[in-house]
């Protein structure tokens, strides 16, 4: 089937250059790779460990995240009832969204409010939005429609404790819960800018919109569903537009909608843009890693799931040291993003993009 491409918008990050014309895929480097357990590769822990002392050598990232996490973990935990009818769709969606994982989309949410010169609370209804969303696409991605798994964060997932259709139902809830709570002007502090706050609220919600439907992440999961077991070697290009669409393109939202809701200008927003599509992929390319050199325990779902349902994954297709090497690349462009803003300010996104780089699970 022939299967038309854009770019989810004027500007994209490049695999072309980074990479022969042409790469085989090998079975056995990925089958090697299962036992294959070093650390990410030396160049760019030691090129990343120095960059960020440099830059930030006071800013705690561990407990940055940390509070961050506790402080959406309670707007997420005060925006579903508890017991409420209807009780099973409450718990389904309390259970997916509440247990547990790092916030890494809120915590990127809430640095790009604070990079752009806004207070994180205003903020924090997005952050939890976009939680929201991400639990939604790990609910229904875990289906057995789809992905077909049973572990997610160390847990059975929604759909083996609750059954299929109320985890249909819950990540449906979910979603549009996610608009209600960005929209209504109860989730904001008394403090925004009255003038400018509606008119960014209104933009925030667009772009979040866009990120998610046929332009981002349903796009993105479609294309994957089409490749996965296909006989034909899934070119580079597909393969990044299945991760700008289906990884990076939330946590673009995430980072975008900060900047907007923090009233940042044009010019810093498609910066900002451009940083979070790198970690986009970023994230995508050490998560394909993982999947073959970690084990299910310490990753909190099932390892090697991409290659036992033949998913084309950037190690299969280039092989685990071009996927470091491409990671490498990755860290590199986003951190480059950030050179034009305030230290202080940028010292959270820069450390997220290490924290991405440098994650086990």
């Amino acid at each position: 089937m022939a299967l038309a491409f854009h770019p989810l918008a004027a500007s994209r990050v490049r695999i072309a250059p980074l990479l022969p014309a042409a790469v085989a895929p090998s079975s056995s480097s990925v089958a090697a790779a299962r036992h294959h357990r070093r650390r990410f590769s030396v160049v760019v822990a030691t090129a990343a460990a120095a960059a960020s002392a440099s830059a930030t050598t006071e800013f705690d990232f561990k407990a940055y995240m940390v509070e961050r996490a506790a402080a959406v973990n309670r707007a997420l935990d005060a925006a579903i009832p508890a017991g409420e009818p209807p009780a099973a769709l409450h718990e389904a969606m309390r259970y997916a969204l509440l247990a547990g994982g790092k916030r890494v989309r809120p915590a990127l949410c809430l640095a790009a409010c604070g990079i752009a010169g806004g207070p994180e609370a205003w903020a924090m209804a997005p952050a939890a939005a976009v939680e929201m969303v991400h639990t939604m696409s790990l609910v229904h991605d875990d289906l057995p429609c789809m992905d077909d798994d049973d572990l997610r964060r160390g847990k059975p997932t929604c759909h083996v404790v609750f059954g299929e259709p109320i985890a249909v139902l819950a990540g449906d809830a979910l979603l549009s819960l996610a608009f209600h709570h960005m929209a209504s002007v109860g989730s904001y502090p008394p403090d925004v800018d009255p003038e400018k706050h509606p008119a960014r609220v209104v933009r925030a919600i667009g772009e979040l919109a866009r990120c998610i439907g046929s332009e981002g992440l349903v796009a993105g999961q479609v294309v994957d569903l089409e490749m996965t077991g296909t006989s034909e070697v899934v070119p580079l290009e597909r393969l990044e537009y299945i991760h700008l669409h289906k990884t990076a393109a939330l946590l673009e939202a995430s980072v975008v909608i900060g900047a907007i809701i923090g009233g940042a200008t044009d010019e810093q927003i498609e910066r900002l843009r451009k940083y979070a599509r790198s970690i986009g992929l970023l994230f995508q390319v050490v998560d394909d890693i993982l999947d073959v050199t970690k084990s299910s325990e310490e990753l909190g779902k099932t390892a090697g799931k991409d290659l036992a349902s033949d998913k084309t994954t950037y190690p299969k297709l280039l092989g685990l040291e071009k996927s470091r090497e491409f990671a490498e690349k990755l860290l590199s462009d986003a951190t480059e993003q950030l050179a034009g803003f305030d230290k202080e300010k940028a010292a959270p996104l820069l450390h997220l993009a290490y924290y991405i780089a440098h994650r086990q699970n």
